[in-house]
């Protein structure tokens, strides 16, 4: 039941199948497949689609326009929230703006500009039309809803949690859904709740990166540095934890820890 057919992302971008269906052989997407084996595409697809278009109807060449979109590929993957991006055509360049943070992803020119949480709320009656299939499908079992709670994350945030929950409900030990639902709770202030499904995700998975990275940072929220830093050291995959570990020495006076952080930091940055 998670993400989007391919009929449905067509209709919704404006694309004929057998274009979308180009991307995926291309090796543009990588959309998971259903019970049935068709394509089930991410929101993150969708967004690549739209720009897709964007570049088609501005008659941008093949070749630029497939390196423009997996340059916008790999920069997305590291946006922490898709509907706070925007994407736009500045002169020649695609450009992706997340807040005040910008990217350049190339491209040639032609008129391309859409606000990602637009594209959220279009993509928002799919996610919404699956929650109600889900509901009434008896078989779907922890690892589907859990998959549903990252489709609606990203396009209606305040129906993500409940779907978390019911991948829990199957199955008490997925510890991603507790971590997902945790984060959810932090964002709310909910901090009490945030700790305990950090805490019963890593009862379940010891080494969780992201639940030890997110304790870290509910401790460093509550200015309990030496706790935050015990779970970020434990977080060591993750290239924020050492970007956060750095700012807190750095902070303390230890310009080599500091100093060996960043660069641990840029060498992660650098493998994703």
């Amino acid at each position: 039941m998670s993400g989007y057919a391919t009929r449905d992302v067509s209709d919704l971008i404006g694309m004929k199948p057998g274009q979308v269906r180009h991307y995926v052989r291309r090796g543009l997407l990588a959309p998971d497949r259903g019970r049935r084996g068709e394509f089930r595409f991410s929101f993150q697809d969708v967004v690549l689609l739209r720009t897709a278009k964007g570049l088609l109807d501005a008659q941008v060449p093949v070749r630029r326009a497939n390196r423009a979109l997996l340059k916008l590929k790999h920069e997305l993957e590291n946006v922490r929230t898709l509907s706070s991006v925007r994407i736009f055509a500045d002169g020649n360049n695609v450009v992706v703006r997340e807040e005040d943070t910008l990217w350049d992803a190339e491209s040639g020119q032609g008129q391309l500009d859409f606000a990602v949480r637009d594209l959220a709320g279009d993509v928002a009656s799919l996610a919404q039309r699956n929650l109600i299939e889900a509901e009434e499908i008896d078989g779907l079992d922890s690892d589907d809803w859990y998959n549903l709670g990252l489709d609606l994350e990203d396009v209606d945030p305040k129906r993500a949690p409940d779907a978390y929950q019911r991948a829990i409900a199957i199955d008490p030990k997925n510890a991603d859904a507790h971590v997902n639902l945790g984060r959810l709770h932090q964002l709310r202030g909910n901090l009490k709740r945030a700790k305990q499904h950090y805490q019963k995700a890593l009862s379940y998975v010891p080494e969780h990166q992201l639940a030890l990275y997110n304790l870290g940072t509910l401790f460093d929220e509550l200015e309990e540095l030496e706790t935050a830093l015990k779970y970020y050291n434990q977080a060591h995959a993750i290239p924020d934890a050492h970007y956060n570990l750095a700012r807190i020495f750095e902070i303390r006076g230890d310009e080599l820890a500091a100093l060996r952080h960043i660069r641990r930091y840029q060498q992660l940055l650098e493998v994703d």
